[in-house]
């Protein structure tokens, strides 16, 4: 063949397409024959193969009611994508039931799925050359992860929620899986029959969907908004509700603007997008699993984010949303005043955010709140949402404590203003389930404190979640007399004085592996202050024998054992990242 004939067969492969995007690498030219050739035996055709590709990341899987039904999301977005002239290409990943792993060994897989799911869509888009990602999530580490692995790859994307389930109904009033949760104490305790115990557990979860208090997945879909992976008012629909799939229509379309117009995750994510997160945090209650989440997605982002900052917003930041954990109303009721822009409102109305943030859209955050123009929190007068001036609490409900206790940091969510200073002799457990047993044996008593070590990033490893010891504590009347504290992590479900985080971990020598039965602990929320009654000299000296054993030896866990970092950075795993 001659030079001609040749540049002549190329020309004719060669099909309408902006010559940047990463899939001409697999659809355009002659040598792309065969690449081509495989898109076809799925039913793609010329006009697709002339289209941005964009790849669907969809954890739908009957694991868990959270994402049981995303395949329908996923198709939402599919169909809108075809349609606005892209080449929708739908890839799946994994998935863990929080609410089901907890209070096992499996909870540990939980902050693992995290990075599983970051590296399998990152792994998919780099290794298929896909020109943007819509990514779905449901159950809460969903959330992170998709939005991680768009850091990652930057390539255009939109983060898309699968909405969460709607309350469920027991002796006239809304129920969740919180409730579920604190029953199982309040039935150890006497204080519940097994009968209604068994009748709230029929009734808590009518349907598809994530918890709907604004536990970890509301939170983190409500994030997204704030730091603009998201639309604005994406995050409330719920998941069975008709608007949740022109949610993901939406999403569909607002990827195809952002691949035309080059708009990149780097283009739109700043220092100023994580303060806007975290001011939406601390002022809606949210789950403090979001710190370390924010601190990983600012890492991967290459964004200086420190744990300190949280302290600065919540100081400067009222609570203005009384949403469970901490009050009674869930999701679906912000949704039904005009979902999360209408917090965004409020605090942009009081300076408390970036307004010149950008975000997915191209617009900046102060555009698309006047453009959607929610309704403010005066105009509704809903007994649960408060005003800045005359908020539930004058500062966020985050907060970050440090003392020899917690050099690196830990982490606590305020649920009440009354209980701020705790002091007492601890009692220290080695993992989650000694802790339990303890409780629902009965031997909590008011001005208890209890620690629970070995449940860090690597010590555990993943850092397992512990609504059920949290839960058990409230279900016996001492969600605010009664303090915990671990370095694993507590549900977003949780409320009540439950320190997590605490960092350096015991795996690594922190000062919780030095703390024996009886070390006088102060916990003082208004100084940020975690601390034992032991000087540097007796901590150290105890942890001069101090030499654990990983807790798996080989396998998937034993990977994170070695991989994970600390939790005062996220926890994340990526080497490329910004440690400390």
């Amino acid at each position: 063949m001659s030079k001609q004939e040749h540049a002549d067969e190329e020309e004719r492969f060669q099909y309408e397409k902006d010559p940047d995007l990463p899939s001409n690498e697999v659809t355009q030219g002659a040598d792309r024959a065969p690449h081509r050739a495989m898109f076809r035996a799925m039913g793609y055709d010329d006009e697709d193969l002339s289209s941005p590709m964009v790849g669907i990341a969809n954890p739908a899987a009957d694991i868990t009611p959270c994402n049981v039904h995303l395949d329908d999301v996923a198709q939402s977005a599919y169909d809108a994508i075809d349609e606005t002239a892209g080449m929708p290409i739908e890839f799946g990943t994994i998935t863990i039931s929080d609410a089901i792993s907890m209070g096992t060994e499996g909870m540990r897989a939980s902050l693992i799925s995290r990075e599983i799911i970051a590296d399998s869509v990152e792994l998919v888009a780099f290794g298929e050359r896909m020109d943007g990602l819509v990514t779905i999530g449901g159950c809460d580490k969903n959330m992170p992860g998709m939005m991680m692995a768009s850091i990652r790859t930057d390539l255009p994307s939109v983060f898309l929620y699968g909405g969460s389930i709607m309350p469920g109904e027991h002796d006239g009033r809304e129920i969740t899986i919180q409730n579920v949760f604190e029953g199982v104490g309040a039935v150890a305790q006497g204080e519940m029959s097994e009968d209604e115990l068994e009748e709230i557990e029929h009734q808590a979860c009518p349907g598809a969907g994530s918890c709907g208090g604004m536990f970890t997945a509301n939170t983190m879909a409500s994030i997204s908004e704030a730091l603009g992976f998201a639309p604005l008012g994406s995050a409330s629909p719920p998941a069975e509700d008709e608007s949740r799939y022109e949610e993901a229509e939406r999403a569909g379309e607002l990827v195809i603007d952002a691949i035309e117009n080059g708009r990149k995750p780097s283009d739109f994510l700043t220092l100023e997008s994580f303060e806007n997160a975290i001011a939406l945090q601390v002022s809606i209650g949210g789950s403090t699993n979001a710190v370390l989440h924010l601190l990983a997605l600012a890492a991967e982002a290459g964004i200086d984010l420190d744990i300190e900052t949280f302290n600065e917003i919540s100081a400067r930041t009222p609570k203005i949303a009384d949403l469970q954990p901490g009050g009674q109303r869930v999701m679906n009721d912000l949704h039904e005043v005009g979902g999360v822009p209408v917090i965004l409102k409020a605090l942009l109305d009081a300076d408390l955010l970036h307004g010149d943030a950008l975000t997915v859209t191209g617009n900046t955050i102060a555009e698309e709140i006047e453009r959607i123009d929610p309704p403010t929190i005066e105009e509704l007068d809903e007994d649960y949402l408060y005003t800045v001036d005359d908020p539930i609490h004058e500062r966020g409900a985050i907060r970050i404590l440090t003392g020899n206790l917690a050099p690196d940091g830990a982490v606590i969510k305020i649920t009440g203003e009354d209980h701020l200073h705790h002091e007492g002799p601890v009692r220290i457990f080695e993992r989650e389930e000694d802790a339990m047993e303890y409780v629902q044996d009965g031997n909590v008593e008011s001005g208890d404190v209890i620690g629970i070590r070995n449940e860090g990033p690597q010590g555990g490893p993943g850092m397992r979640e512990m609504l059920g010891v949290t839960s058990a504590v409230a279900g016996q009347g001492h969600a605010e007399d009664v303090a915990l504290f671990t370095d694993g992590r507590f549900s977003g479900a949780t409320r009540g004085f439950s320190i997590g985080h605490v960092a350096p971990e015991a795996y690594v020598g922190g000062p919780i592996a030095a703390l024996e039965d009886g070390d006088t602990i102060t916990i003082d929320i208004d100084n940020h202050e975690l601390s034992v009654d032991l000087t540097d000299e007796e901590i150290d000296e105890r942890l001069e024998e101090y030499d654990p054993e990983p807790a798996y030896a080989n396998g998937v866990l034993a990977k994170y054992v070695r991989d994970f970092g600390s939790a005062a950075n996220g926890a994340v795993t990526n080497p490329g990242v910004k440690w400390d």
